[in-house]
Protein backbone atom coordinates (compact mmCIF):
# COMPACT_ATOMS: atom_id res chain seq x y z
CA UNK A 1 0.00 0.00 0.00
CA UNK A 2 0.76 3.82 -0.68
CA UNK A 3 0.55 7.19 0.84
CA UNK A 4 1.19 10.14 -0.69
CA UNK A 5 1.79 13.98 0.29
CA UNK A 6 0.98 17.27 -1.01
CA UNK A 7 1.53 20.93 0.05
CA UNK A 8 -0.39 23.44 -1.91
CA UNK A 9 -1.00 27.40 -1.37
CA UNK A 10 -4.50 29.13 -1.21
CA UNK A 11 -4.84 32.46 -1.58
CA UNK A 12 -7.12 34.48 0.39
CA UNK A 13 -7.80 37.17 -1.75
CA UNK A 14 -8.60 37.62 -5.49
CA UNK A 15 -4.86 38.15 -6.71
CA UNK A 16 -5.85 41.64 -7.99
CA UNK A 17 -6.70 42.49 -4.57
CA UNK A 18 -10.07 42.85 -5.38
CA UNK A 19 -12.86 41.77 -2.17
CA UNK A 20 -16.38 41.55 -3.65
CA UNK A 21 -19.37 41.91 -1.55
CA UNK A 22 -22.44 41.19 -2.32
CA UNK A 23 -24.85 43.89 -0.26
CA UNK A 24 -28.33 45.53 -0.19
CA UNK A 25 -29.03 49.28 -0.78
CA UNK A 26 -28.50 50.99 2.33
CA UNK A 27 -25.85 48.28 3.80
CA UNK A 28 -22.40 49.78 2.42
CA UNK A 29 -21.60 50.77 5.68
CA UNK A 30 -22.29 47.47 8.05
CA UNK A 31 -19.41 46.21 9.25
CA UNK A 32 -20.48 42.39 7.98
CA UNK A 33 -20.14 44.46 4.42
CA UNK A 34 -17.04 45.78 4.62
CA UNK A 35 -13.60 44.55 4.72
CA UNK A 36 -10.20 45.19 5.72
CA UNK A 37 -7.05 45.63 2.97
CA UNK A 38 -4.07 43.37 3.52
CA UNK A 39 -0.51 45.62 3.38
CA UNK A 40 2.58 44.41 1.12
CA UNK A 41 0.20 41.11 -0.60
CA UNK A 42 -0.30 38.58 2.70
CA UNK A 43 -3.79 36.68 2.39
CA UNK A 44 -2.40 33.57 1.65
CA UNK A 45 -1.65 30.10 3.55
CA UNK A 46 0.45 26.60 2.68
CA UNK A 47 -0.90 23.57 3.46
CA UNK A 48 0.73 20.30 3.79
CA UNK A 49 -0.54 16.88 4.17
CA UNK A 50 -0.58 12.88 3.96
CA UNK A 51 -2.62 10.31 3.04
CA UNK A 52 -3.70 6.54 1.69
CA UNK A 53 -6.30 4.61 1.22
CA UNK A 54 -6.41 3.58 4.92
CA UNK A 55 -6.35 7.15 6.50
CA UNK A 56 -5.59 10.56 5.97
CA UNK A 57 -3.11 12.61 8.00
CA UNK A 58 -2.64 15.43 9.74
CA UNK A 59 -2.51 18.65 7.82
CA UNK A 60 0.03 20.93 8.71
CA UNK A 61 0.65 24.87 8.06
CA UNK A 62 3.58 25.12 6.53
CA UNK A 63 5.04 28.78 8.17
CA UNK A 64 7.87 29.34 5.03
CA UNK A 65 8.92 28.54 1.80
CA UNK A 66 8.89 24.68 1.85
CA UNK A 67 13.05 23.87 1.08
CA UNK A 68 14.70 20.65 1.45
CA UNK A 69 15.04 21.41 5.06
CA UNK A 70 11.52 22.20 5.83
CA UNK A 71 10.62 19.50 4.41
CA UNK A 72 12.65 17.08 6.09
CA UNK A 73 11.56 18.78 9.56
CA UNK A 74 7.83 17.87 8.13
CA UNK A 75 8.65 14.56 7.11
CA UNK A 76 9.91 13.68 10.46
CA UNK A 77 7.58 14.80 12.79
CA UNK A 78 4.35 13.85 10.81
CA UNK A 79 5.37 11.17 8.11
CA UNK A 80 7.21 9.00 10.43
CA UNK A 81 4.20 8.85 12.89
CA UNK A 82 2.26 8.14 10.22
CA UNK A 83 3.65 5.33 8.47
CA UNK A 84 4.10 3.62 12.07
CA UNK A 85 -0.06 4.01 12.48
CA UNK A 86 -1.14 3.42 8.97
CA UNK A 87 1.40 0.21 8.44
CA UNK A 88 2.74 -0.98 11.31
CA UNK A 89 3.55 -4.07 9.48
CA UNK A 90 6.37 -1.74 7.95
CA UNK A 91 5.00 -2.82 4.76
CA UNK A 92 4.01 0.62 3.12
CA UNK A 93 5.47 2.55 0.49
CA UNK A 94 5.56 6.67 0.76
CA UNK A 95 5.32 7.94 -2.94
CA UNK A 96 6.32 11.76 -3.01
CA UNK A 97 5.65 14.07 -6.45
CA UNK A 98 9.11 15.20 -7.39
CA UNK A 99 8.63 18.19 -6.48
CA UNK A 100 12.90 19.77 -6.27
CA UNK A 101 12.49 20.21 -2.17
CA UNK A 102 11.39 16.13 -2.25
CA UNK A 103 14.57 15.30 -4.31
CA UNK A 104 16.49 17.17 -3.10
CA UNK A 105 20.24 15.27 -2.04
CA UNK A 106 19.44 16.07 1.45
CA UNK A 107 15.87 14.76 1.26
CA UNK A 108 17.42 11.15 -0.74
CA UNK A 109 19.84 10.40 2.15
Amino acid sequence: MEAWSDESRFLIRQIDGRVRVRRLPGEQLLPSCTADNTQAGGGDIMLWGTFSWAALGAVVVVEQTMNAANYLNIIADQLHPYMAFVFPTGNGIFQQDNAPCHKAQIVLE
